[in-house]
């Protein structure tokens, strides 16, 4: 019997999360979610949700902002699971404001959440993926990383981040069987942007191409099509999946 491989996702039970663990979940990986202590009640719910649909997914509570809470996160899961294979970096938040208006909490919280996580997170996983030689790293970033965005300073310098991240320590693992990527959403059909007002949203739209948004599932597409075991030479790149807003 091959054992499942072991999927960490960050901020999976998000709306990208969710479907991002699901995917992982139909490609035969032992996934678990990482959620915020404080919603614990919600992620024990999501968890049921997923069980009803015939997803047997764990959760894990750790705060990704922080170093040390963020290594407990992960020897909690090595001690019920195994060390992890694949690391998605999903957790993010927003704070949106122009700079002229922005508070220096909002900036620190959103880069804290936002990039600190990726670090913390990867910090704590890299080692044993490349003892094991294999691993798959994917960090979800953001078309607003690459092409900027009125009012989200603080969210695209974290997002660009990522970009810069990724590629570094790509560079570091990749003799080591380890490969590192991104995927960067354009505007993605969730509950949160389902919830704005009818004209937000069609000014949104305005913008794509495609002429529509994204579902959470063909973002999740793209980040499993990484994290398959055949795709071991693709490492630095960037998925976009903006509808063709921002063309590279």
């Amino acid at each position: 019997m091959i054992e499942k491989k072991i999927a960490l996702v960050t901020g999976g039970t998000g709306g990208i999360g969710t479907a991002i663990c699901i995917r992982l979940a139909q490609q035969g990986r032992l996934v678990v979610a990482g959620y915020f202590p404080p919603e614990k009640a919600a992620a024990e719910a999501w968890q049921q949700h997923r069980k009803a649909e015939g997803y047997d997914i764990e959760i894990a509570a750790g705060d990704v902002s922080d170093y040390e809470a963020s290594e407990g996160m992960i020897r909690e899961i090595e001690s019920r699971f195994g060390g992890i294979d694949i690391l998605v970096n999903c957790a993010g938040i927003t704070r949106d404001k122009t700079l002229r208006n922005m508070e220096p909490d909002q900036w620190h919280a959103v880069l804290r959440t936002n990039l600190d996580s990726a670090f913390n997170v990867t910090r704590h996983v890299v080692e044993d993926m490349t003892q094991k030689q294999f691993g798959r790293i994917v960090n979800i970033a953001s078309v607003n990383g690459q092409k900027g965005q009125f009012g989200q300073t603080n969210y695209s310098a974290a997002k660009a981040g990522l970009h810069g991240f990724t590629k570094a320590l790509a560079q570091e693992v990749a003799a080591k069987g380890v490969t590192v990527n991104t995927v960067s959403p354009g505007y993605v059909k969730t509950e949160m942007t389902s919830a704005m007002p009818e004209d937000v949203l069609s000014s949104i739209v305005s913008q794509v191409p495609v002429g529509r948004m994204a579902s959470p599932d063909e973002v999740a597409h793209s980040v499993c099509f990484l994290t398959e075991d055949q795709n071991a030479y693709m490492t630095g790149a960037n998925l976009p999946v903006n509808g063709g807003m921002y063309m590279t």
